[in-house]
C-alpha cells in the first residue's frame, strides 16, 4: 500500500512533507498582538497570479497556506518553515510555491482555482498570525460573433437587428472604430445583445463591430458593413 497523502485542488502535499509542518504547529498555539492581511486579487484564466501578504511582525518562521476559510492540515496546499536548522519549502515540484516574503504564487490559474485563501504566519516565539484574502479568476474571453437581420437596407423604410453572440454580460457596441453613440431610432435590448436600428438613415451606413469584456479580458467580433440605400 502507498503511503498516504492529503488531497488538494492544487494537488498532493505529500504525508511525510506534513509530518514536520504538523509536528512544528504542534507548538505554534499563542496568539498575538501582530497583524498580518492578505491582498484579494484578480486574475485571468491562465495566467500566473500572486497573492500577496502584509504584516508587523519583525521576526516570522514560517508561513503555511490552506485552500478555504480554514487552517485544518487536510488543507494545507504549501508551505514555507524557516529557523535556524530548518528550511523547508513545498510541495516540491508543486504548481503552488510560497515566496521567502511569505506570499503564494498560483501558476496558470483555472475557474476551479477562485475562492478563499488562508495564511498562517508563525512568528518567533510559540506565536501565530491568521488572514485570509479572496481570489477571482475571469475567463479568456473567444470573439464574440455579430449578425444583423439584413446588411443592405433602404432609408426610411427598412429595420435592421444586429445581433452579438458572446458568453459574457459586458457589451459594447462599435461603429466606424469608435463607441456607438445611440440615437432616437436605435434600441438596446436589456442584456444589450440586440441592437435595432428603426428605421436606418443615410447616417447609419457604416461598420459595426460588438465587444465582449470582463475586467480581465476582452474580445471583439467581426466587422459587418451596413449598406444603406438612398435617392
Amino acid at each position: 500500500m502507498g503511503s498516504p497523502s492529503v488531497s488538494t485542488h492544487r494537488g498532493l502535499v505529500h504525508w511525510q512533507g506534513l509530518l514536520l509542518v504538523v509536528s512544528l504547529l504542534n507548538f505554534w498555539s499563542q496568539p498575538t498582538t501582530a497583524q498580518v492581511t492578505v491582498e484579494s486579487t484578480n486574475a485571468l484564466e491562465g495566467t500566473d497570479v500572486t497573492l500577496r501578504i502584509h504584516h508587523t511582525a519583525p521576526n516570522t518562521a514560517g508561513f503555511l497556506w490552506y485552500r478555504g476559510d480554514t487552517t485544518d492540515s487536510n488543507h494545507i496546499i504549501a508551505y514555507l518553515i524557516e529557523d535556524q536548522t530548518i528550511h523547508v519549502r513545498g510541495p516540491p515540484g508543486g504548481q503552488v510555491i510560497v515566496n521567502y516574503n511569505g506570499s503564494l504564487v498560483l501558476k496558470n490559474v483555472t475557474m476551479k482555482d477562485a475562492g478563499i485563501y488562508t495564511v498562517l504566519v508563525q512568528l518567533q516565539g510559540c506565536q501565530k498570525m491568521i488572514a485570509c484574502g479572496r481570489l477571482t479568476v475571469y475567463p479568456l474571453l473567444s470573439a464574440p460573433t455579430l449578425t444583423a437581420s439584413n446588411t443592405t437596407v433602404t432609408e426610411n423604410q427598412d429595420v435592421v437587428v444586429f445581433t452579438c453572440y458572446t458568453d459574457t454580460p459586458g457589451i459594447q457596441w462599435l461603429f466606424n472604430g469608435t463607441n456607438l453613440q445611440l440615437t432616437k431610432r436605435m434600441k438596446l435590448s436589456l442584456d444589450h445583445r440586440n441592437l435595432t436600428i428603426d428605421p436606418v438613415q443615410r447616417e447609419d451606413d457604416g461598420d459595426y463591430w460588438c465587444k465582449g469584456f470582463n475586467l480581465r479580458s476582452s474580445g471583439k467580433s467581426n466587422k459587418l458593413k451596413l449598406d444603406v440605400k438612398y435617392q
